[in-house]
Parts: C-alpha cells; structure tokens; sequence
C-alpha cells in the first residue's frame, strides 16, 4: 500500500467515513472512497514525486472537470451548432454563441456567479447561483472565469455578517 493511500485511510477516519475498523459508514460515500483509493494507486505506481506530482494532479484536475487546459480560442473547429443559429464550444460547455444575438458575440454563461447569505439551522452559509444576468461576452483567446458577485437580500444586505 503507497503512503498516498495510508494517507488516505487516515483522512477517512478523520473525516468520520470509516470506523474504527475500517468499516465504511456510509455505502456511497465507502463507494467514493474506494474509487479515490483506485485513483490514489494508479498515480503511486506511476512513480510520480515532488516534480511531476503537482503538475499532474492539476492536469488530470482541469479534465476531470472538463475544463480547457489551455485558453479557448473561438476557431470553427471548437464549436458544435446545438440548435439552429446557436452554437456550444467543445471545449468548454458554458460557452455560446448565437448568429442573431448581439452579431454573434461569443459569451460565457457562468460569468457572474451570484451569492447570498442564507441561515440554516443556525448556521450561516452562502448561496451561489446563476441566471440570465450572469452570462458576459467573452473575446478570444478566452480562459473561463467566473466572477463571484454578493447579491443583498432584506434580511441580509451586507457582505460581511456580524452574528
């Protein structure tokens, strides 16, 4: 067993997933685990270290998420028409253009993620969301970024709670 499976197991237990045996509490979350603990062995035996570690990790972290590794560039090869007159990028689903909105001007749909202070079971927390106001045009070459901006409501009209 590699140290980043040790690791691992160890998290687990602190994390309260396993108990004192190593018995999973929870089927999903022992289903999880174990497919991590399958990740975690094949980049062990890969043999990577200090150098390549971080590089692959944050490789395999950006295509696990389908996320472009590099900046979009808008060519014709990227997009695919999803409806007549609109078109999705390959690379990165979130972004659109349409032939008759706005001369087709690209945009990228999670642009402005919105957030707002909830209270649950007396616990503050953030609520982020999107909607039709977080779509902003985008000029190539494009790397997807979201921008988080705090929506007030009555009950909470500051960003910063004092409570």
């Amino acid at each position: 067993m590699s140290n980043y499976e040790k690791h691992a197991l160890t998290e687990f237990r602190a994390a309260s997933w396993v108990d004192e045996n190593g018995r999973y509490k929870d089927e999903m979350q022992g289903l999880i685990c174990e497919h991590v603990l399958g990740l975690l062995k094949v980049f062990s035996d890969e043999g990577h270290s200090g150098t390549t570690a971080p590089y692959t990790i944050n490789l395999f972290s950006k295509l696990a998420k389908f996320d472009p590794i590099v900046p979009l560039t808008g060519e014709d090869w990227e997009w695919v028409e999803v409806s007549e007159g609109i078109y999705q990028n390959k690379r990165c689903s979130a972004v659109f253009k349409q032939t008759d909105r706005h001369d087709g001007q690209p945009y990228y749909l999670d642009g402005k993620v919105f957030w707002e202070w909830y209270k649950s079971d007396g616990e503050m927390s953030k609520s982020y969301f999107t909607g039709g106001d977080s779509q902003v045009p985008i000029v190539f070459p494009y790397t997807p970024k979201s921008e988080y901006v705090f929506r007030a409501t009555e009950q909470y009209p500051n960003e910063i709670i004092d409570e």
